[in-house]
C-alpha cells in the first residue's frame, strides 16, 4: 500500500486544526488514565499534603455531576475549540424556534464512534448556539463511568458535560422557567459499535427512559441527527454474531462503555492512524418538538 502523505505547504491554520483534534481525541483516550496515574503516584510517595485535601474535597464533591455540573466559560471559550469546530468542520443547523420559557430533550443520533458533534456543538463557545437559541443553556450527559476518575472530572466538568444519571436529567430539566437542554445520545455505547461510514443503525426501540423522565418534568423532546457523525472513522469489521462482536458486548456490559475498535488517518499521512476523516458534520435538529 502507497502512503499518501500530507504536503509541506499546508496552511498554518489547517496545521493548527489538526493539533486540536488530536489534543481532543488523546483526552479522550489516555487523560483518565494519566489522571488515575498521577494520584497513584503521589500516594506511593507519600504526597499525603497533596491527595489528601484533594480525596477529602472530592468526597463532598462526587455528586456534583448529578447537580448541573461545573461549566466554564473560561475553558470552554479557549481558542484550540475553535480550530478543533473547523476541522471537520462543524455546524449547527435550527430549523425550528424554541421557546426558552420551556426545557427540552434533544435527542441525539447517532453515536458514532467519539460524539464529535454533540461535543463541538453543545461543550464549546464556537458552535452557533447561543445565536441559534437564545436564552438557552444545553447540557450533554456522558457516562458516569467518566466522573469516576479523579482530576479527569475537573476537565470534562469545564467543558460542561455532566452525568446521564436519571437523578442529573431530571436536575436539568426541573429548573423553574425552564431554558433547559438535556442533549442525550440515545444509542450510547451499543450504538458505537455499528459505527461505519455509509452506514447509519440507530439503537432507539429500547430506550424509553428519557421518555419518561420528560413526561415527569413536561419537558419537550427535540430529535437531534449528526449527519457525518459516522464518516470520521472505519471500524474493524464486527457484525453481530461475530467472536470481535461479542467480546466488545461482554465488555461493554462489565464496564459500561464500548470499545470500538476505530482507525482513520494519521497526523502527517492520510493512510492510517487515529486522526478523524476531515468530513463535515451538519448536526441538524428537527423541525418541531413534541411536547409530552
Amino acid at each position: 500500500m502507497k502512503v499518501e502523505f500530507a504536503p509541506l505547504n499546508i496552511p498554518l491554520a489547517r496545521r493548527l486544526q489538526t493539533a486540536a483534534v488530536l489534543q481532543w481525541v488523546l483526552s479522550f483516550l489516555l487523560l483518565a488514565q494519566v489522571c488515575i496515574g498521577i494520584i497513584v503516584i503521589l500516594i506511593i510517595h507519600n504526597y499525603w499534603f497533596l491527595y489528601v485535601p484533594y480525596m477529602t474535597w472530592l468526597y463532598f464533591d462526587w455528586r456534583t455531576p448529578e447537580q448541573g455540573g461545573r461549566r466554564s466559560n473560561w475553558v470552554r471559550s479557549w481558542t484550540v475549540w475553535r480550530y478543533f469546530k473547523d476541522y471537520f468542520p462543524i455546524h449547527l443547523i435550527k430549523t425550528w424556534d424554541l421557546d426558552p420559557s420551556h426545557n427540552y430533550i434533544f435527542g441525539f443520533h447517532p453515536h458514532g464512534v467519539l460524539v464529535a458533534g454533540a461535543f463541538g456543538n453543545f461543550c464549546t463557545n464556537y458552535s452557533d448556539f447561543e445565536q441559534l437559541f437564545p436564552g438557552f443553556t444545553a447540557y450533554l450527559h456522558v457516562l458516569p463511568f467518566w466522573f469516576r476518575c479523579p482530576l479527569f472530572r475537573e476537565y470534562l466538568m469545564s467543558s460542561g458535560p455532566v452525568s446521564v444519571s436519571k437523578k442529573s436529567v431530571s436536575h436539568v430539566l426541573s429548573k423553574e422557567g425552564g431554558g433547559n437542554i438535556s442533549v442525550i445520545v440515545l444509542g450510547g455505547a451499543e450504538e458505537s459499535l455499528d459505527a461505519h461510514p455509509g452506514k447509519f443503525t440507530l439503537f432507539i426501540r429500547q430506550r424509553k427512559g428519557f421518555v419518561k423522565i420528560a413526561l415527569t418534568h413536561g419537558a419537550s423532546l427535540v430529535p437531534v441527527f449528526s449527519f457525518g457523525e459516522n464518516e470520521l472513522f472505519k471500524q474493524v469489521n464486527n457484525p453481530e454474531g461475530s467472536w470481535l462482536r461479542t467480546v466488545q458486548e461482554r465488555l461493554q456490559k462489565i464496564m459500561g462503555f464500548a470499545l470500538p475498535l476505530f482507525h482513520a488517518r494519521g497526523i502527517f499521512q492520510y493512510n492510517f492512524g487515529l486522526m478523524p476523516y476531515r468530513k463535515p458534520i451538519h448536526t441538524v435538529g428537527k423541525t418541531t418538538a413534541f411536547s409530552l
